[in-house]
């Protein structure tokens, strides 16, 4: 049987999780001429619907029987469908459930409570992942190079902290930069105890302080298992951004049009990166993916010292699969396109999935 005729025999519910309003809807209503500055990138972005429709589009150009199915934030809708009409396979897009991303991995485990494969990581590397210092320990304790932190419960941080300016502050389990502005970056102990007081004060506790390593920012995509395949390297340029904004990936930098910084910064791949370099920077990104027991795909945020000594930021599993962003765009670059790289996430669930049934027979007998 070949590969479509396989696939069109295989049902996927692209499962997400939306309510409320779409605040990229309201970008499209901006006109780039009122804006005090002159834009380098569309402000009309994607919204999230669309994003999960070109998945479900491009699951069914692959041959697949795809469907979209939104949660809406009921725990009783989302079991009707899971025990009514039970797909195939999972292609799990939620990240968060009644406003909370902690309970990603939850949602998670009841698909695996119905036994139903899905897409990208398990509970566990979710949760942990999530959990930055505890990502970090894991990191520490398979040496691999992560900066020195310190993780608070409360707004206290004595002067003599034992980490070296300048710093940077964030919230400890938020993802996708939340909370990550200019003014996380710095650089005396008075600004520290500021910037603290700040976070703690939006967000919830604990909250992350980590040693701010200066050099090249680097995404680096992981796809497959057993083992997986190192996508060529996406790099940042930040030569556009004034002097008094440091050289971070900020939250508005990564989704805001109407933020001037957003268009200060770009990318590129492969990186400009000697042989040499480029595989240790990789090999450090799969140590940190295996570390964390990611599957399927994730993307490794890591920094390269001006000695050319790679530290890994920050894991993310079940990255963003937006055309054109960084785990999409380093696919494009390993010559796999937006459609064959999502079937083959899809193959990913279903390969593990028959491996444990045939497990199952194994025992039976």
């Amino acid at each position: 049987m070949t590969r479509r005729a396989q696939a069109e025999k295989t049902s996927v519910a692209v499962i997400y999780n939306h309510v409320g309003e779409d605040h990229f809807e309201k970008f499209r209503e901006v006109d780039p001429a009122s804006l005090e500055f002159t834009p380098v990138y569309p402000l009309n972005v994607a919204t999230v619907m669309e994003e999960y429709r070109a998945i479900a589009h491009g699951l069914a150009s692959e041959g697949y029987r795809a469907e979209l199915f939104n949660i809406e934030d009921d725990l009783t809708r989302l079991q009707h469908f899971l025990s009514d009409t039970p797909p195939d396979v999972i292609f799990n897009l939620v990240e968060i459930f009644r406003g909370n991303p902690r309970l990603e991995s939850a949602i998670t485990a009841l698909f695996d409570l119905y036994e139903i494969p899905y897409t990208g990581s398990a509970p566990f590397a979710l949760e942990v992942c999530q959990r930055k210092a505890l990502t970090k320990q894991i990191l520490l304790k398979q040496e691999i190079a992560t900066p020195d932190y310190r993780l608070l419960r409360s707004p206290k941080i004595p002067r003599r902290h034992g980490l070296h300016y300048p710093l940077i502050v964030k919230p400890a389990r938020e993802d996708a930069s939340l909370g990550v502005e200019a003014e996380s970056v710095v650089y005396d102990y008075d600004q520290l105890v500021s910037r603290v007081k700040r976070i703690f004060e939006s967000f919830e506790p604990p909250i992350l302080v980590e040693e701010y390593i200066a050099g090249k920012e680097l995404h680096v995509s992981l796809l497959g298992n057993q083992p997986p395949q190192v996508l060529p390297i996406i790099e940042f340029d930040f030569s556009s951004l004034p002097d008094d904004h440091p050289a971070i990936i900020t939250y508005g930098v990564k989704w805001n049009p109407l933020d001037l910084a957003y268009h200060q910064v770009h990318s590129f791949c492969p990186a400009t990166l000697s042989k040499k370099v480029e595989e240790k920077v990789k090999e450090q990104a799969l140590l940190a993916y295996q570390a964390t027991y990611c599957r399927d795909y994730a993307r490794v945020d890591v920094r390269l010292t001006e000695s050319r000594v790679p530290f890994v930021l920050e894991v993310n599993p079940n990255p963003d699969l937006t055309e054109s962003v960084s785990f999409m765009q380093s696919a494009e670059r390993a010559g796999l396109g937006f459609t064959e790289t999502l079937s083959r996430i899809v193959e990913f669930a279903l390969a593990r999935a028959k491996r444990h049934a045939a497990r199952l027979a194994q025992q039976s007998t």
